[in-house]
């Protein structure tokens, strides 16, 4: 796992240790936080154009920032419990994702890897 991640991750751990929050902490609720963060990180987005998504206003930006950085704990945190190194399980699936679109099929195409 990088450094930075891990760091985070020690982070992550410590936070939950001092609050007695580990006992909420399991893959489950931890799953359905994550999912719910990525819901509040898609609101910033759901009615703007694709000019707008690209060049959002200051305050709406930190407000996105804000909500990545909600992802990201969460999934840090769950692969934590899931004993799951998230750099490596990253590597792993861009691999599979480069068998499934080989850049001769699929470049410049947003067709799933099924129907190229």
């Amino acid at each position: 796992m990088s450094r930075d991640i891990e760091s985070l991750r020690s982070k992550l751990r410590l936070f939950a240790e001092e609050r007695d929050w580990d006992k909420f902490h399991s893959p489950k609720n931890l799953a359905a936080a994550l999912s719910v963060e990525a819901a509040e990180l898609l609101e910033h987005f759901q009615w703007l154009t694709e000019s707008e998504s690209a060049t959002l206003p200051k305050e709406t930006h930190f407000e996105v920032s804000d909500e990545l950085a909600d992802v990201l704990l969460y999934l840090i945190r769950l692969a934590d419990k899931l004993d799951i190194d998230l750099v490596q399980a990253a590597e792993q699936k861009l691999l599979k994702n480069a068998e499934k679109y080989p850049v001769e099929k699929s470049k410049g195409k947003s067709t799933k890897y099924t129907d190229l």
